[in-house]
């Protein structure tokens, strides 16, 4: 048993969600939006997510996954496998924030998913898998406006249909 699990993701018109291991855009409000969600939760990652991201996320529990077994940082636990880092957590909701295999292997266990969409298209290489509107419903919908950038966006939660 498990507790809530939750795709935290941002991504553009056509799913794309990293370039050379980098957010392929600047976005200060999805980041601000990305800590309100996940702060004070454990969130797991892979470790190329990991290794875009440099350092451990403050006030979260961070949970890497890697076939590494010797791979060690500082302030991060690691498990070998998705399963063994839903198992660390146990009943706590948990936020799965990347990258793309971690998302394809999570997403028929999550019960949630927290999605930007980005009202643009980036040259991406990673790419987040389908919504199938059979498993998953939209329960919430907060569009904005970026002055820093320009872009138009909108924070969408999903539920997964019961």
């Amino acid at each position: 048993m498990t507790g809530e699990l939750t795709l935290v993701v941002a991504m553009d018109q056509q799913r794309g969600i990293g370039v050379d291991n980098k957010l392929p855009w600047h976005l200060p409000e999805d980041l601000a939006h990305f800590k309100r969600v996940t702060l004070g939760h454990p969130i797991i990652m892979g470790r190329k997510t990991f290794d875009s991201i440099g350092r451990p996320l403050p006030k979260r529990r961070n949970i890497v996954v890697t076939r590494n077994a010797a791979w060690r940082q500082e302030g991060v636990e690691v498990a070998a496998s998705l399963d063994q880092a839903i198992a660390m957590v146990g009943m706590e909701p948990v936020s799965i924030i990347g990258g793309a295999q971690i998302f394809s292997e999570s997403m028929s266990a999550a019960t949630r998913m927290i999605v930007t969409e980005i009202h643009h298209t980036f040259r991406c290489d990673t790419f987040f898998p389908p919504i199938d509107p059979a498993q998953w419903v939209e329960t919430a919908r907060e569009t904005h406006h970026s002055e820093a950038n320009g872009y138009d966006y909108a924070f969408v939660t999903y539920e997964r249909r019961k």
